[in-house]
């Protein structure tokens, strides 16, 4: 198949597409590199330097038979979202639909989306959570995510265009960018190989449910051949606080430095972990990576760019 990787050139895109290309589908990649980075880009990947937003963005559909749109490409910091609503918006609203009108206009059957499976359902009823659970995001990301997946049911119900959506907990591993707010594994372990102080938000006791982004790429793969449109959760249905995230990865990195904390940041959630039992099921998907080995090695990963 020929398919689309949005996004490609960052943390989870390149990966996915890196995963496509092992099972023999051509890909094409759209990146503008805010993020991502060119080194990336799979060699046998064809890669465009665009914006989402970008009609420009029209020639890659008339170049390519698109079967397939795996759509990453996003703005993906929850704070940045809050202070500037509209940029967020720009990206992970306008930008998505016009990748999804142009992917009307040239018969693509499939998107795959990513989404959020911590900020779609906002302060949890009940944990781990099920798709089911009451979706009511707090921030202007998980708006737009969510706007996105309604935009997919239209698609869907007017169209005929199928979608997986894929709800994701907190991703780490490697090629995780280090800069910026988002990211806290990235940013720990960089810092700490740097020697430099990580700072802890709050007390450190709010908690994530860690997916590697292996077990990630793996149910990308597994979506293509889903031939429904659905929605799952894609996490490990196990919390981790920041102080333990922190301690493993002091462990893991040798650095020296003391646990130092910094006030909360406002509207921060306190807990979020997800279930994946549907995914189980219907996909055939589990995370097989725990937080111990995947900080290990991406840990390593990071070690080895430092060398570089």
């Amino acid at each position: 198949m020929n398919i689309l990787v949005t996004g490609g050139a960052g943390f989870i895109g390149s990966n996915v597409a890196d995963a496509y290309i092992q099972e023999g589908h051509s890909v094409i990649i759209i990146d503008d590199l805010s993020s991502g980075k060119k080194e990336n880009v799979h060699p046998q990947a064809t890669f465009y330097h665009l914006a989402i937003q970008s009609p420009a963005i029209e020639k890659i559909f008339q170049n390519h038979k698109i079967d397939v749109i795996n759509h990453h490409a996003a703005q993906m910091d929850v704070r940045k979202s809050v202070a500037d609503p509209k940029f967020d918006a720009s990206v992970n609203i306008l930008g998505m639909l016009n990748v999804m009108e142009l992917g009307l206009k040239y018969g693509v059957k499939k998107i795959i989306f990513a989404s959020t499976g911590g900020a779609i359902y906002g302060e949890q009823d009940y944990f781990p959570a099920d798709e089911r659970h009451t979706l009511r995001p707090l921030s202007p990301y998980g708006i737009a995510k969510l706007a996105t997946e309604k935009y997919l049911f239209y698609y869907f119900a007017v169209h005929g265009i199928q979608h997986v959506i894929l709800r994701y907990a907190n991703i780490y591993g490697p090629r995780q960018n280090p800069h910026g707010e988002a990211g806290v594994v990235a940013i720990f372990t960089s810092k700490m190989l740097a020697g430099e102080q990580p700072v802890i938000n709050g007390d450190g006791k709010q908690t994530r449910d860690y997916v590697f982004v292996g077990d990630v790429v793996r149910a990308n793969v597994l979506a293509l051949s889903h031939d429904k449109t659905d929605v799952f959760n894609i996490g490990t249905g196990i919390e981790t606080d920041v102080n333990s995230l922190f301690h493993h990865l002091k462990k893991f990195t040798g650095a020296s430095c003391e646990e130092k904390h910094a006030p909360a940041k406002a509207g921060e959630q306190l807990r979020s972990v997800i279930d994946h039992s549907k995914a189980k099921k219907i996909l055939g998907w589990n995370p097989t990576v725990n937080v111990e080995e995947g900080l290990k090695k991406t840990v390593e990963f990071f070690r080895n760019e430092v060398k570089r």
